[in-house]
């Protein structure tokens, strides 16, 4: 298993190299000029050049990507174009904020979709597999941000069992926190639910047709311990892949969805950056969803070892 952690991290090294240089080559070569924001129309040009080398624009392309990727190696993603805060602070402040969100999507998704998916392979072809279907089939269709408003109409607006916008930290209340994420993270997790639902049913059906689950219970043990040790357990190889997957689909489907409960993310940061073309800030998060994706990537390729012994290196 080490030696399987050590080949990964080793792959991610190029990975990032290259997501490192196509971000900052299609960010750089956006058509506009992010300085003709910053100095406005009625600006001379000896100021748009003043900017412009005050910001760095003046240099090449390569030349500009050398001298950020030092400073990000150290851990120095720049600084903003408008604001001149630090990108790596600016998005550190934000992440714990995407990742709360992501998280509880992401346990709401597993509970909801292994549970609904063993209940309908339990009893295939009878009113629960086809209310389980039926459920995965409406969870998929409806975008989450539509989903969003009406939980926010329901739950918020109307019962107020929730608040409708904003954000606690954790460590600020749990209590505060939790409501504050429970709302958004079903709206977020309603879809990866309903796709880890499927792939659930599907496994688990063939699995408990193999052989040996018929032998476990010759031998005599519980309908529970044949079902958790060895039909789920089998059954959780092929859907590891998807719940990866889907994990990175959470974390892109967060930056939309905060926009909805008004949530300061990385969404709303996200969206800022793009609205003001404030390519250091687009860049760092970017790298950063990117790094996220890449960890999620890794976790998934240990749980499969670990699941599947035959997918160990040798």
């Amino acid at each position: 298993m080490i030696r399987l952690i050590v080949q990964r991290l080793l792959a991610l090294v190029p990975l990032l190299f290259i997501v490192s240089v196509l971000t900052f080559s299609f960010t750089s070569l956006l058509p506009s000029d992010p300085v003709d924001l910053i100095v406005g129309d009625t600006a001379t040009q000896e100021q748009y050049e003043i900017v412009r080398e005050r910001l760095g624009m003046n240099q090449p392309i390569v030349v500009r990507y050398v001298q950020w990727l030092g400073r990000a190696v150290q851990g120095d993603l720049g600084t903003s174009f408008f604001n001149s805060v630090s990108v790596t602070g600016a998005v550190m402040q934000r992440l714990p904020v995407t990742l709360s969100l992501t998280a509880v999507s992401a346990l709401i998704a597993i509970v909801v979709g292994v549970a609904a998916g063993m209940a309908a392979a339990l009893r295939p072809r009878s009113w629960i597999d086809r209310f389980a279907t039926l459920g995965a089939t409406f969870g998929q269709a409806i975008p989450n941000f539509w989903f969003g408003l009406i939980l926010v109409a329901v739950f918020a607006v109307n019962l107020r069992w929730f608040p409708a916008t904003g954000f606690t930290a954790l460590s600020a209340s749990p209590w505060d926190w939790l409501r504050s994420v429970i709302l958004p993270s079903i709206a977020l997790g309603t879809s990866s639910s309903a796709a880890i639902a499927r792939q659930v049913r599907s496994a688990m059906v063939g699995v408990l047709q193999q052989d040996y689950i018929r032998a476990a219970r010759a031998q005599g043990l519980s309908a529970r311990r044949v079902l958790i040790k060895h039909a789920l357990t089998n059954a959780m190889v092929p859907v590891v892949a998807v719940l990866s997957f889907q994990i990175t689909v959470l974390l892109g489907g967060a930056l939309v969805v905060e926009q909805v409960f008004a949530i300061n993310g990385l969404g709303t940061l996200a969206i800022g950056a793009v609205r003001q073309q404030d390519i250091p800030m687009i860049q760092g998060i970017v790298l950063v969803m990117v790094a996220l994706v890449v960890v999620v990537q890794l976790a998934t390729d240990i749980v499969y070892g670990l699941l599947n012994p035959k997918a160990r290196p040798s």
